[in-house]
């Protein structure tokens, strides 16, 4: 974590400071401008830096509105939190802060671009591609958050904001006033964060950082319908639809709104947090149709009936097409693999679960899930066989990665996975 920029010294920190540290007048280093936004406790300004004229946001939180320790407190931790992440490119990065007697100031960068909140409203809805080009940055910080010990609690389409107003601008999150520092396993059970996006688990006051996936998968919906999920005339009433409301997948525009995308948010907003999906699964899922737009045609080149289920016949005379010579067996194998609902066939789902599994395999914190898919018989070693047939089903390359993590045994007849793999290679 960085030390506060503008700080000078490390004095004792006085009972009705926010810093644990003195700092230089804000006015003496920046020019205040123009106001940009109001908060619950603090109102942003732009303001400009006097020796290199660049512009910045400086949120200003008046000491009046601090009632007790507590609330110092949570000021502080913000600080410290904003410091913690602000390496993160889709972080609104702190460039300083300051404090007199009257006011505690963080001066931050400066994004142009105003609020996605603002965007929904003018667009009305996102397309997917655009959706999911959206969703992942924010699920993006929503791992860096957790993987970091941080639990954001407030987060909803006002706290992002754009870098700029061009449509690619970057997305980047703000306001980590009611985030908190969290320890694996920790449960919280103060509520906070806004009506349309808080968990229900939060409502009933026992929740853990699963939360903030639930925000995410609320926002998900509100960028592809634009409107939230749960929602009602009254407070009270939007916490009744939470705890107890169905997800609307058939207003519009929903039933031109592709499967997988109403299956993401499903896994998002599953009531349970220990079944909802964490913000790293969600990263792995496929959203959009462009993305998974190679697999749809491969999946039609196989099906070459149009039954929209594929057969062992046409898998077998589909490989044979591409040049990929594999004995009945294996193809058979191929299919038990992919028949999830052991239907003897395999539909258009199925494919697609089956090889974007394959790809999250190619990830390096996958490994041991590829090593134990790569071990037929579940001895907990790889054969020379096995890994044969691994070269033949997904390429070369999967048993060079193998190979670099795996160690050698019994003369090269066998591979097994070296659990100390990681220690050794630091």
């Amino acid at each position: 974590m960085k030390k506060a920029a503008g700080s000078s010294s490390s004095t004792p920190k006085p009972t009705s400071w926010v810093l644990p540290y003195q700092t230089q007048n804000l006015r003496e280093i920046y020019t205040m401008g123009k106001k940009l936004g109001q908060g619950q406790f603090g109102t942003t300004f732009e303001c400009t830096h006097k020796a290199t004229g660049r512009k910045f946001a400086c949120k200003s939180i008046p000491k009046r509105k601090l009632l007790c320790k507590e609330d110092y407190d949570d000021v502080w931790r913000e600080i410290q939190i904003m410091h913690h992440l602000s390496e993160h490119p889709n972080v609104v990065r702190i460039e300083g802060t300051y404090e007199d007697s009257m006011f505690v100031h963080l001066v931050m960068e400066l994004c142009e671009g105003g609020e996605l909140f603002d965007r929904i409203v003018k667009k009305g809805h996102y397309s997917e591609r655009e959706a999911a080009k959206l969703i992942k940055t924010i699920v993006g910080v929503v791992e860096a958050c957790h993987s970091l010990g941080v639990m954001h609690r407030d987060l909803k389409p006002e706290n992002f904001l754009f870098s700029s107003s061009h449509e690619d601008a970057a997305l980047k999150a703000t306001d980590f006033g009611l985030s908190v520092f969290y320890k694996p396993g920790e449960t919280f059970s103060d509520v906070v964060g806004s009506p349309y996006y808080v968990a229900p688990e939060v409502l009933s006051k026992h929740y853990g950082p699963e939360s903030d996936v639930w925000s995410a998968g609320i926002i998900l919906y509100i960028l592809l319908s634009g409107v939230p999920p749960f929602w009602a005339e009254t407070e009270n009433g939007i916490f009744r639809q939470i705890l107890r409301g169905k997800l609307d997948f058939e207003s519009d525009p929903w039933p031109l709104i592709s499967d997988s995308a109403k299956d993401l948010i499903r896994k998002m907003l599953d009531r349970n947090p220990k079944r909802r999906f964490t913000a790293h699964e969600v990263i792995a899922e496929r959203l959009s149709e462009e993305e998974i737009g190679g697999l749809k045609e491969l999946f039609k080149m196989l099906d070459t009936d149009n039954s929209g289920t594929i057969t062992f016949d046409e898998l077998k005379e589909g490989l044979r097409r591409v040049g990929c010579e594999l004995m009945e067996s294996e193809i058979k194998d191929l299919m038990d693999a992919a028949d999830i609902d052991n239907s003897g066939t395999i539909d258009y789902g199925e494919f697609i679960a089956a090889t974007v599994h394959l790809n999250k395999l190619e990830r390096e914190e996958n490994l041991v899930s590829a090593f134990s898919f790569f071990d037929k018989d579940g001895s907990g070693y790889i054969t020379i066989d096995e890994l044969q047939q691994a070269c033949r089903e997904f390429g070369l390359r999967w048993a060079n990665r193998l190979r670099g993590i795996c160690c050698n045994d019994e003369e090269g007849k066998r591979w097994h996975w070296e659990e100390n793999y990681d220690e050794k290679q630091s």
